[in-house]
């Protein structure tokens, strides 16, 4: 394409031709953009990042849902496009504790609907019969599993997006188009695929906080939108814009080793499943007639962006620097144990060596969404092979709709907005991330890098009481405190059958987080702090923009407080939070600190440029104190110039308050069913609120008590829903039991969707279920985690008649009821008060009992606490 090529001006413009970029390409002209420039600084089909030197092998079962499916919707489009190659794949153990693992990938498959089966180590010979058998104890098979031509799938994604967007060709017929025809390099204004190779983008223009252009050297193109799918260089480009994309380029070790006399009798590509030898974090996979290795095991080697080479410097691309041999020197013993039989061959020898670069982010999941700061301006960054077509498909259809197929929450770009950006954070967790790639990942499992980074005004109080912190949104929160000990030894007798003698099970868990809920329900317990998310909406507008962006009604009066439901056009959950209304212009929002930075990116996009409103960001402003429990009101109302009366202070009202000698703002509500309310302080007198309460609540033997009881034990026993686990995209509140607000008269988004919802029978019901008998065929008390299938009697995965299957979105012992609760999603035969079904845990099946069908709560079901 010559400098003249270039259009003046386009509707969208993808920085990065690699998979995703083409992904993006086909979907966007797919869902009606018609006019898209693609734009990368190197040659075509392979421009030089890590598409082109990836292993393309796509094991889909993963303990993500999200990436699960996202992988499975993935391998459907590499087969549409014919780069697809169904060899199957499979996980080796050589431990016992990675046995359990794969178990525990059986249970996942299962839950995502994805094949997958535990194999004996004969069973994996027969298989892979090169595969050193005397070294494993079992084997996951994955029969989905395969490889991909990505370069290949990405010329017929552009030919794809260039027939569509010019007309030539509806979405549905689309299949027909042959790739070999070429792409448009069309004029301005024409439509179509404009692609742009061998092109460096020099700047990204933003006015007014909106992107304005791309300045390349090739030209400057005017967008309305900019999508950057640039790999590892999407941290450069995004700094153009004056934002943030947090990752940096991190080594994966990779030889080829050839020609394999075994692999001589067998045509094609790969004729055998892709082997991962987990325990030694490597994997070897046959490409013609030569083997791959490839290795995560080696030392975390990460690199800055500015210093990978230029397309002239490289010797092969930017993305393939040589081996660091030392480095590798262990994996290729590892290897020789493992497939000795191909690898010892005289005749074989290592014919492609690299250190591949890929893109590493703080928690290892991709980087997608807007990105808040600059309208217009998107993330697609950090994505693997194996999911990259679905991703551009979904991505597309955020960016042209509002909301996915598949949930992308976990992998929203904003969850790191305003903490976790620094490039020193981002290298640290990077490094820490590196070693979880193959790991054994607990699912309560914390990061140990960069900690603490926020914390909030009562740290050094929990810290003196021995807390132990969880992090969430980079807040420090306590999960227990050691210095309850002697609430176990109190409540011994009611724990009787609760406590978990299972390492696995009682990994990131201690019984003193259920010693503080018992201690809670008798007496008076303080939380703090949850680590909110807490915006300020004020405006002339503010109340029309509040029932706009909320299903509950915000037209209230001034002092009441709103749980809503935050829904995308399809109904499904974008957010679930609770605002107040503090004046007839001001409201405040309060949400989960985890997904803070994605609500706030939320309400903001839904600001209209002609509405008088502005959010306030005041997290990192205010400090949270929770007081709660029957003796709450005596605590309260001891240090409090304000009447705390169940009069004047009625439940699910908020009012300002002073305790003692700081002013505050307080909310009479509760997330674990009690008397009590949150109290909103500056964060500067946050330690002296502490104080206060703590010495006021000395006779009533007040206690500190952790994350444990408000996000677990005292949510489950109330059967309250939690974002991002009973939460999401893919059901409707109607399902989750939280239709309690009606249809207001007021437009708002998702409406119609959630209307409709109402008015038809569910497909499913969110229920809370207990586990009959914990006891395993060996006779160890088991607990669930969460994220385990749900079986019907048969053993059979329930599967409602929309495709879902069943799974436990929460797990976590109840102590007042003496039971381990369990939350599902069920279809009408099987959600019916009673109903007894099973799970499965670890391979093994255990008896459950539905409580509760809906969202009546389990514990104090006429919640007369909260309301005493």
């Amino acid at each position: 394409m010559s400098a003249s090529d270039l259009p003046s001006s386009a509707e969208t413009v993808i920085l990065g031709a690699g998979i995703v970029g083409n992904s993006l390409a086909y979907h966007l002209a797919r869902y009606g953009r018609e006019d898209i420039v693609l734009v990368d600084k190197g040659p075509l089909p392979d421009p030089g990042g890590s598409t082109g030197h990836a292993s393309n092998f796509l094991m889909p079962v993963e303990h993500s849902k999200e990436m699960t499916h996202l992988t499975r919707r993935s391998i459907e489009q590499y087969k549409d496009f014919d780069t697809f190659t169904n060899s199957g794949g499979i996980e080796v153990a050589r431990t016992d504790e990675r046995v359990e693992e794969l178990k525990r990938r059986v249970q996942s498959a299962k839950a995502w609907g994805e094949p997958g089966e535990l194999l004996t180590p004969e069973e994996v010979e027969e298989k892979v019969p090169y595969v050193n058998t005397d070294l494993i104890k079992a084997g996951f098979h994955s029969p989905g599993a395969g490889t991909c031509d990505p370069l290949r799938a990405g010329e017929v994604m552009r030919a794809r997006a260039d027939a569509i967007a010019s007309g030539e060709v509806s979405p549905e017929e689309v299949s027909d188009v042959d790739p070999e025809g070429g792409v448009s390099s069309g004029g301005s204004g024409s439509g179509g695929l404009h692609v742009s190779p061998n092109t460096e983008v020099l700047d990204l223009r933003v006015e007014g906080g909106e992107i304005q252009a791309v300045e390349t050297d090739r030209g400057t193109v005017e967008a309305d939108e900019v999508i950057i799918a640039a790999g590892l260089w999407s941290p450069k480009l995004a700094e153009m814009a004056g934002v943030e994309i947090p990752l940096t380029p991190a080594v994966h070790q990779m030889v080829s080793v050839g020609p394999i006399p075994f692999f001589e009798d067998y045509e094609g590509e790969i004729s055998f499943p892709v082997v991962r030898d987990m325990d030694t974090q490597m994997y070897e996979r046959q490409h013609g007639n030569d083997l791959e290795v490839g290795s995560y095991q080696h030392r975390p080697i990460l690199w800055d962006v500015d210093d990978v080479p230029s397309i002239d410097e490289a010797p092969l691309s930017p993305t393939q620097p040589p081996l660091t041999d030392d480095a590798f020197e262990q994996s290729m013993q590892d290897a020789l144990e493992i497939v000795p039989d191909l690898l010892d061959d005289p005749d074989a020898g290592i014919r492609h060596e690299i250190d591949g670069l890929l893109s590493q982010t703080p928690d290892g999941a991709p980087l997608l969404g807007p990105l808040q700061d600059v309208d217009g301006l998107w993330s697609a960054a950090a994505i693997w092979i194996k999911e990259a077509p679905a991703i551009g498909e979904a991505v597309a259809q955020w960016m042209t709709r509002g909301y996915s197929d598949i949930d992308l929450h976990a992998s929203n770009v904003n969850r790191f907005y305003q903490y976790g950006t620094s490039r020193e954070f981002v290298k640290n967790r990077a490094h820490e991330g590196f070693q979880k790639i193959y790991g054994i990942v607990h699912p309560r499992e914390q990061w140990q890098s960069s900690r603490p980074l926020r914390t909030s005004a009562f740290y050094h109080r929990q810290d003196e009481l021995d807390a132990r912190f969880f992090e969430a949104g980079g807040w420090e929160r306590p999960q227990w405190y050691e210095s309850n000990e002697d609430l176990v030894r109190r409540y011994n007798e009611e724990l009787d059958g609760l406590l978990r003698g299972d390492e696995w099970d009682s990994r990131w868990w201690s019984p003193i987080i259920l010693g503080e809920h018992l201690h809670m329900r008798d007496k008076v317990a303080m939380v703090g702090d949850m680590g909110f998310g807490i915006f300020d909406v004020v405006g002339s507008d503010a109340a029309e923009y509040m029932e706009k962006m909320a299903v509950g009604r915000a037209d209230v009066d001034v002092g009441k407080t709103v749980y809503t439901p935050i829904l995308a056009e399809n109904g499904g959950f974008v957010s679930d939070l609770t605002f107040a209304r503090l004046d007839d212009d001001h409201y405040r929002i309060v949400t989960g600190g985890a997904v803070a930075g994605s609500d706030k990116a939320w309400f903001e996009s839904h600001i209209g440029d002609d509405e008088h409103v502005t959010l306030v960001d005041q997290s990192e402003a205010l400090c949270t104190l929770g007081v709660w429990g029957p003796d709450a009101r005596n605590v309260v109302d001891a240090v409090a110039e304000e009447d705390m009366s169940h009069e004047a202070f009625p439940p699910y009202t908020a009012q300002e308050i002073t305790i003692g000698e700081v002013d505050c703002w307080a909310m009479r509500l509760s997330y674990v069913g009690e008397l009590g309310w949150e109290i909103y302080a500056p964060m500067g007198q946050g330690q002296r609120l502490w104080d206060t309460v703590a010495e006021a609540g000395a006779e009533y033997d007040i206690r500190p008590v952790g994350m444990g009881v408000y996000g677990t034990t005292g949510r489950m026993e109330k059967g309250y829903r939690l974002f991002g686990h009973e939460l999401e995209l893919e059901y409707d509140p109607a399902e989750a039991g939280l239709t309690f607000h009606g249809v207001k008269d007021a437009d708002f988004v998702g409406k119609e969707a959630y209307a409709e919802a109402i008015e038809e029978e569910n497909a499913a019901t969110l229920c809370t279920l207990s586990v009959d008998d914990h006891r395993a065929p060996d006779g160890e008390r088991r607990f669930m985690q969460g994220n385990e299938p749900v079986l019907d009697g048969d053993g059979n995965v329930i599967v409602d008649e929309e495709g879902r299957e069943s799974y436990v979105t929460s797990a976590g012992t109840g102590p007042s009821v003496g039971k381990h609760l369990l939350m599902a999603y069920l279809p009408p035969e099987h959600a019916e008060e009673g109903n007894t079904l099973q799970v499965e845990y670890m391979g093994d099946h255990y008896p459950v009992t539905v409580e509760v069908a809906g969202s009546r709560p389990l514990f104090d079901p006429g919640n007369d606490r909260i309301r005493s």
